[in-house]
């Protein structure tokens, strides 16, 4: 591996820690001031946006290998209902019920992978897309349930899978589901920024932005882009599990294509520079078009338009590399500047 592409690499991922640091620390201030109970839609909100992140973060995997999967909705599906098939008909405790979900999302994506990750362009998209509806369609058909106290419980078809009711069994609020769901999205993130810093970090970028390059230099991308798969089906399903038992009721019409097109479109907007870009695309969707009325009945026209205007102007998003390490190099004068300043008496 040659040393340009790799000391970019490094660079990118330091810049990208700093900026990580930095939403860390706002983030944590804004989590103490929602203490009260009067943040209820707040807290709905945040928690959605923390969960919608891990799905958005499984596409932006796979767009960082230079592929675009409108199937995340379906590994986010799967892991819903294998996350809250183990909590409800078998009571298994949750960290044990999101694993499930996440293995049943990393399997089924990595077994797509398989026949699929040779595929490029517009063949490997439609291909996903073709498994998303299969998915879902499946999911349609699938009806499995065991008797409880208050009645069957499991899977019904179309109807849906109902009364997840972890969270009220084991008087959970909001407040401190949304304190999970944020801690689960603050370690996927810690991960993902540690694998950005390893070889297999600057692997899969190279593969993504040369696969041609990156093979001459040793690189076997097939399998760099199987890893890449699997790990965001993985992490697909996470975000299903958390959202199942968030939500209380699921059913296979919530995964349909539109989401799986949100997901690419979240990455997309906010840009593959840093595993923080897909973060600001669901912010700026849930958390302005969609929570305030200044969009109302015009937010999937206002969506699609930054989008398509982003994809011409700046493709690689709003956070792309050069915008990284910009900031990170600011953020530096302003601490050197910060630490040269007299202090008052």
């Amino acid at each position: 591996m040659n040393d340009r592409p790799a000391a970019s690499s490094a660079s990118l991922a330091s810049a990208e820690g700093s900026v990580f640091d930095a939403l860390h620390e706002r983030l944590a201030h804004l989590m103490l001031g929602m203490g009260d109970g009067s943040g209820a839609y707040l807290t709905g909100l945040f928690s959605d946006i923390a969960i919608m992140s891990l799905l958005a973060l499984s596409a932006y995997l796979l767009l960082l290998v230079g592929r675009i999967s409108f199937a995340q909705q379906a590994f986010f599906g799967l892991g819903a209902y294998a996350s809250a098939v183990l909590s409800v008909m078998f009571h298994a405790p949750l960290t044990l019920a999101l694993a499930a979900g996440m293995s049943v999302g990393a399997l089924f994506s990595w077994l797509l992978a398989l026949p699929t990750m040779q595929l490029a362009g517009l063949h490997y998209a439609v291909a996903t897309l073709a498994f998303g509806e299969m998915a879902r369609i499946t999911l349609g058909w699938w009806s499995w349930q065991r008797p409880a106290e208050d009645g069957p419980v499991g899977p019904a078809g179309i109807e849906g899978f109902r009364d997840i009711r972890w969270s009220l069994e084991n008087d959970v609020t909001p407040g401190e589901y949304l304190a999970l769901t944020v801690a689960v999205l603050i370690l996927v993130l810690g991960l993902l920024m540690t694998l950005e810093r390893l070889r297999l970090g600057m692997a899969l970028r190279m593969t993504g932005q040369d696969d041609a390059l990156a093979a001459s230099q040793g690189i076997d991308v097939v399998r760099i882009r199987q890893f890449a798969a699997a790990l965001a089906g993985g992490i697909a399903g996470l975000g299903g599990g958390l959202y199942a038992h968030r939500v209380t009721y699921i059913e296979p019409a919530l995964f349909d294509p539109m989401l799986g097109v949100h997901a690419v479109g979240y990455a997309l907007l906010g840009g593959l520079g840093t595993s923080l870009g897909p973060l600001l695309g669901v912010a700026l969707d849930l958390g302005l078009l969609d929570a305030t009325r200044w969009f109302q009945g015009w937010r999937m026209v206002v969506f699609g338009g930054l989008v398509a205007l982003l994809l011409r102007w700046r493709p690689r998003g709003l956070l792309d590399e050069s915008t990284v390490l910009l900031l990170a190099a600011s953020m530096k004068r302003l601490d050197r500047a910060t630490q040269r300043a007299p202090r008052t008496p």
